[in-house]
């Protein structure tokens, strides 16, 4: 439904007539459209890290191939994306719940980066300001591929890059 009218046409009743049930049972399973655009997110969110992880066991034991998974799949996600979760995420812009899932998603996405890069790292490990670092690069090259801005190979070559030389800082 987002695809087709945007997030803003969204809404409890539509998505109960759309998938022929009745309203209550929409209102009692999401409680409002903010609580609707949540559970999408983080379904989404929820399909990307179990591709991350999947991706992530199938890698070679070794620093460049993990920050290349991690790279890639990043990249790859918000190329995946589409026009809905940004609308989504629009839709929720301000919402104290939305900041709160959002944050929550970051939180966990570095903290398994840091668990992933551990064994490549000084007796310190990745430090939490690195690792906040590499998720706003990985944000900014990832938006940069999608706008068209810069190919999605050399947005995925930096980051691997930047990840390979935020690990080498701990051992150095």
């Amino acid at each position: 439904m987002i695809g087709e009218s945007g997030a803003d046409a969204l809404s409890l009743g539509r998505l109960a007539e759309r998938a022929g049930i009745t309203k209550p049972v929409v209102y009692d399973h999401f409680g409002t459209r903010a609580g609707l655009l949540a559970a999408l997110y983080s379904d989404f969110d929820q399909r990307q890290s179990e591709t991350f992880d999947a991706a992530l066991a199938a890698s070679d034991d070794s620093l460049d191939a993990k920050a290349a998974v991690i790279a890639d799949c990043y990249v790859e996600c918000v190329l995946r994306q589409g026009r809905e979760i940004p609308a989504i995420l629009a839709a929720l812009a301000g919402s104290p719940e939305m900041e709160r899932l959002k944050r929550d998603f970051q939180l966990d996405f570095i903290e398994d980066c840091r668990s992933t890069l551990a064994p490549f790292a000084g007796p310190r490990g990745v430090g939490t300001a690195a690792l906040w670092a590499m998720l706003g690069s990985a944000e900014a090259l990832s938006h940069a591929a999608a706008a068209g801005d810069i190919d999605d190979t050399e947005a995925r070559a930096e980051l691997r890059a930047i990840i390979v030389a935020m690990v080498a800082r701990t051992v150095a």
